[in-house]
């Protein structure tokens, strides 16, 4: 089995729905295992009451539990142009898993939530895939197989660097249609890389 880590990060459930849909898509490519897992909260809980943040129930990851996957999609909302600083610290704490180069030849993406079109949406995807690189990750973002982000009809997160959704100043605009089609086609572009990869590996250690 192919197995690929769906890892999150979500104050008010834009990311959190978009990361039910990467996990979606990568079940959807056969022989894969997928787990759903989010960053540790960093935020007291009078604060996070009082700015409404959403309740989550999906289990907390720790950086250790990173080496056990052949892919991992990682998302984060957009803070200041630049990714949650929650998802930050979890990957600072990852440290000894690039003192072992354990996560190098892995697969790594990225999908974002930003308030606005023009609030820092590729910046974030791209920025966050710097350290993943640092790690010896490979990247892999959303192709233009996904039509659907090209479409100007309406409001559409994600760029090729991954997928995404805009979430308006005050967070009211849910993502749409395309931006969860576009997150689901993310999950299974990734995960069909990572059995590629898994694959030829054990072709390699066969021979």
């Amino acid at each position: 089995m192919t197995r690929v880590l769906v890892l999150y990060y979500s104050s008010y459930g834009h990311v959190r729905a978009l990361a039910q849909a990467e996990a979606e898509g990568a079940r959807s490519v056969p022989g894969t295992h997928v787990d759903l897992r989010r960053v540790p909260e960093t935020v007291p809980e009078a604060i996070r009451q009082k700015a409404g943040f959403v309740a989550d129930d999906t289990p907390v990851a720790a950086p250790a539990d990173l080496e056990a996957y052949d892919a991992i999609i990682f998302g984060t909302p957009t803070l200041f142009g630049m990714m949650a600083g929650q998802m930050k610290s979890f990957l600072d704490q990852a440290g000894g898993l690039w003192a072992r180069n354990a996560l190098v030849g892995k697969v790594a993406a990225v999908f974002a939530s930003t308030g606005s079109q023009h609030g820092g949406h590729e910046a974030t995807l791209l920025s966050t895939q710097i350290p993943l690189q640092h790690f010896g990750m490979l990247i892999a973002g959303m192709p233009y197989t996904f039509a659907g982000q090209t479409t100007s009809e309406s409001i559409v997160g994600g760029a090729p660097y991954g997928a995404g959704t805009i979430a308006g100043a005050d967070g009211s605009r849910s993502p749409s249609e395309v931006d969860i089609a576009g997150a689901r086609f993310q999950g299974a572009h990734v995960a069909r890389i990572a059995a590629r990869l898994a694959g030829a590996n054990l072709h390699e250690e066969a021979a």
